[in-house]
């Protein structure tokens, strides 16, 4: 394990630890059928002590410095134990006389744009120290900017440093709900377009990825609130915290919309299907009531009676054919009075329905004729004045009426 400390001007410190990951063996190629196989036996034996001793070798320097780490702070060593093997996210807030409040756990962040490329942050932090180990060492590198070093520096505290290493950390969350953002929309441009049976899987596919994103702010969320519970108002008034502040609500906000929006088209989605259902089902309706007498008619003379009705005459078929048109006819005509069939069978639009004809088709002559035919406001109030004038020209009326008897 790389120990690294860095101290800042207003004394507190930042411990990073790093996991010095196992050199991976070489595979050298196989010895030439020249060589005798006694030789071929020693060198592989050589080869594999060799690699034991030096693996041997680098597993003691490393348990030496994960001894020596724990040595130096001896708060921690059971928090180290756990972190070699932890991939699940954790927040453990605690009070301790030596050191006052004290946060710890672990973070799962993604790194890259891809969704399985999730590692993790351990952190154990107070007011004056914060210990971070990592696995990754992209993590760090992304950590070492020059703005980020800058604004380190500034920091008073060391839980105000770690929220503003959270504002560098969650950049690839933003670029990631970018992303999600466009697909999105590309499924609601697909959705609107053609709305195929398939798109179902896709809307829950978004969904499935709102909740990797909802499972990844969840922590950090946790994270936010325990800040608060531990450190109060010393650290609530700090910048970088009201920076992180406004950076989780505005996530919040936008794992919200997203998911009223999926929600929609899930909504949507169910109402198309629901309509397409009932539609079909009234579609063979009608096709099976319009076919009913033809059923009825080939099930009687279908069978094997001995006397059937005009059976021996020439004109039997015709006329039975003719009844089965006419009552056919009579049942379509009343479907259609009924306005069962309409919109089924020619498929009428809106416009036809109400009865209205758009405004966008109107002829520009016909436009200018509804505007010159309309009253202008200037038109109006010189009827309105000269109407007041002729009515106070006339002599008033006598008050003088006489009574009705």
């Amino acid at each position: 394990m790389i120990h690294r400390m860095l101290r800042y001007p207003s004394g507190w410190e930042w411990h990073v630890l790093q996991q010095a990951g196992h050199r991976p063996l070489q595979k050298e190629p196989l010895p030439s059928r020249k060589d005798s196989a006694k030789q071929t036996a020693t060198a592989l034996l050589d080869k594999s002590a060799i690699e034991l001793a030096e693996s041997a070798t680098e597993q003691s320097e490393a348990e030496q410095h994960i001894e020596q780490t724990k040595k130096l702070f001896p708060e921690c060593a059971n928090w180290m134990d756990v972190c070699e093997e932890r991939r699940t996210n954790q927040i453990i807030v605690e009070d301790t006389h030596e050191q006052g409040p004290v946060i710890y756990g672990t973070l799962m962040f993604q790194i890259s744009e891809h969704s399985d490329d999730v590692q993790p942050f351990h952190f154990w932090l107070t007011s004056r120290r914060l210990i971070t180990i990592h696995d990754d060492i992209r993590l760090p590198l992304r950590l070492q900017t020059d703005a980020l070093t800058k604004k380190l520096g500034e920091c008073d505290t060391a839980p105000e440093a770690l929220f503003a290493m959270m504002s560098v950390i969650l950049e690839p969350f933003h670029e990631g709900l970018d992303g999600f953002e466009a697909r999105l929309g590309e499924l609601e441009s697909s959705m609107r377009n053609e709305n195929r049976t398939g798109l179902i899987d896709i809307i829950f596919e978004r969904r499935y990825d709102l909740l990797h994103w909802s499972h990844l702010f969840i922590p950090i969320r946790e994270l936010h609130g325990a800040a608060k519970e531990a450190f109060m108002n010393d650290l609530m008034e700090t910048e970088s915290f009201k920076r992180i502040t406004h950076k989780l609500d505005r996530i919040e906000l936008l794992l919200k919309h997203y998911a009223l929006e999926i929600d929609t088209l899930i909504s949507m989605d169910d109402a198309i299907s629901n309509f397409r259902g009932n539609d079909i089902m009234k579609t063979l309706t009608i096709f099976t009531v319009l076919f009913l007498p033809a059923t009825i008619a080939g099930s009687l003379w279908g069978s094997n009676f001995i006397k059937l009705p005009w059976k021996d005459d020439s004109w039997g078929f015709a006329l039975m054919v003719t009844i089965i048109v006419v009552i056919t006819a009579i049942i379509y005509v009343w479907l259609w009075k009924k306005g069962w069939t309409g919109d089924l069978l020619h498929g009428r639009k809106p416009q036809t329905i109400t009865g209205q004809e758009p405004p966008s088709r109107l002829s520009r002559s016909n436009r200018h004729r509804m505007k010159s035919s309309s009253p202008s406001p200037r038109s109006t109030v010189q009827e309105l004045a000269a109407l007041s004038s002729d009515q106070a020209s006339q002599p008033p009326l006598s008050r003088s009426r006489k009574k009705r008897p």
